[in-house]
């Protein structure tokens, strides 16, 4: 499970006395326990590698959005760290699909649900999330779905 490995690593971190990787690792935590609080009220996901990965991508968006404002305003230095957290982060995202690799899956889950044109768009995304999801951004997944779907 990935939130053991998350631990494992804050452990090694701990031991290792690296406390930039040790700050990152219980930003992680600290976003899951929130996550966790949250979905008390909520349903679970049946996979908690899934509510991990979630929270892991949602971060990792806010990392690099923040490292684009940070080189904008002239800010090297935070932007360095954001991109230290953001190295930490995806080291615990399973790897991404690329792009050529992405447009294909979409392919084949539009021509097994028949989605063929922009009305089934939403039905194609939906297929994409629940088969795709955390292997491939779901903004990125959005263009390649209209683009298999423009033909």
């Amino acid at each position: 499970m990935i939130r053991d490995a998350i631990t494992a690593a804050l452990t090694t971190a701990m031991k290792a006395r690296d406390a930039e990787r040790v700050a990152a690792l219980r930003l992680v935590q600290a976003a899951l326990k929130n996550r966790d609080i949250e979905a008390r009220t909520g349903a679970r996901p049946a996979d908690d590698d899934a509510l991990v990965i979630e929270v892991l991508q949602k971060m990792a968006k806010q990392r690099r959005e923040s490292i684009e404002m940070y080189e904008k305003g002239g800010r090297d230095d935070l932007a360095a760290r954001e991109a230290f957290e953001l190295a930490v982060i995806e080291g615990f995202l399973p790897s991404q699909l690329d792009e050529e690799a992405a447009r294909s899956a979409i392919a084949e889950v539009a021509a097994r649900i028949g989605a063929s044109d922009a009305k089934d768009m939403g039905r194609l995304m939906a297929a994409v999330k629940a088969e795709l999801a955390g292997r491939i951004d779901m903004g990125r997944a959005s263009r390649l779905a209209r683009a298999v779907l423009d033909g």
